[in-house]
């Protein structure tokens, strides 16, 4: 009887104390060692099942804990890595953003003292143009003084120069005898023999130019006859123009008046343009000091210079035809003395 009574409480005590094993979330039941003999085979079982279905689930949430554990300290030293990284992609940064502004501050800088170069090199460089006007502006009035001293001059020499007649072909040495002066009196004798007598005709000086002789040289020198008056002059050369051929002792000699230099090529610059005039009948003159004169339509027409002329030709057509070609061979000459200056 007491061993059922005791079955009988422990039957008690094991529905007070049991619950049902389907409930996966109760905590598993404490049994004392009494309860343990007292349990039947089946139940036994039953409850090892349980301890091992729990041991496995304690074990697998173990596992799914350290997993965890292990994937939070995985991803700690991830976002640690990343925060270190990202630390020092930050001091990167920092550091070259520092030097971006100081790089910038060196270009304004830089800049800035460039602008400044700038503005002292525009300022010297307009200094320089001023002073370069300058220069332009008193070379040009040096020119043009030079110009106005040049003309003066050439006009001097031709007003010392217009009494002269210059005599072209006597050999060097024949002046021993008698002298230039004796020289031209034989001149005007063979030649003018009335105006040999013409006592008026005073010669005050004559000379040969250039001064020395030049033995290399084939031709002798000028002889400068200088009269008293231009009207003398004037006289002796228009009797020369009509008798053309003049000698000394049997010799072709020639007498022409005695310009300057400038004056001279000036009258050269008249030649070919008054032999296509005298080829056609217009009666060129070369005037003093340097004026071309020929008869155009019954009228007597004067010009000073080249353009004036070109400026006539251009209104005359059958004139304009008759100097075509050498008006033409005048501007190519001109245009390739200019290119060559």
């Amino acid at each position: 009887m007491p061993n059922n009574k005791r079955k009988n409480q422990g039957s008690k005590n094991k529905e007070v104390t049991m619950k049902p094993s389907n409930e996966k979330d109760t905590p598993i039941q404490d049994y004392e060692d009494d309860d343990i003999e007292e349990m039947q085979e089946a139940d036994f079982k039953k409850l090892i099942r349980t301890l091992r279905s729990s041991q496995k689930q304690i074990l697998e949430l173990h596992k799914s804990l350290m997993d965890k554990i292990e994937n939070l300290s995985r991803e700690n030293e991830i976002l640690r890595r990343n925060q270190n990284e990202t630390k020092q992609l930050v001091q990167q940064e920092t550091g070259i953003v520092t030097e971006v502004k100081n790089s910038i501050d060196q270009m304004k800088n830089t800049i800035e003292s460039l602008t400044n170069r700038m503005g002292e090199a525009e300022e010297r460089i307009s200094d320089l143009e001023d002073r370069e006007q300058e220069r332009i502006q008193s070379d040009q009035r040096k020119e043009e003084e030079i110009r106005i001293l040049k003309h003066i001059v050439g006009n001097l020499q031709d007003t010392i120069k217009k009494p002269n007649i210059r005599v072209l072909g006597v050999p060097e040495g024949m002046e021993r005898e008698k002298g230039l002066e004796g020289l031209f009196s034989e001149i005007l004798a063979e030649n003018f023999p009335g105006l040999e007598k013409d006592r008026e005709i005073l010669v005050q000086e004559a000379h040969r130019t250039p001064n020395k002789h030049d033995q290399k040289r084939s031709s002798p020198r000028h002889v400068v006859i200088k009269l008293s008056t231009v009207k003398h002059k004037e006289k002796i050369l228009k009797c020369a123009r009509e008798k053309r051929q003049i000698t000394l002792r049997g010799s072709p000699i020639r007498l022409t008046a005695d310009f300057s230099s400038k004056t001279l090529q000036a009258r050269r610059e008249w030649r070919d343009i008054a032999q296509v005039l005298r080829e056609n009948n217009c009666q060129p003159r070369i005037l003093y000091p340097a004026k071309l004169s020929f008869v155009n339509e019954g009228e007597i027409k004067t010009f000073h210079s080249k353009q004036k002329l070109k400026e006539f030709v251009a209104t005359r057509p059958a004139l304009q035809k008759m100097l075509k070609d050498v008006l033409h061979t005048e501007t190519k000459k001109h245009g390739h003395q200019y290119e060559r200056r």
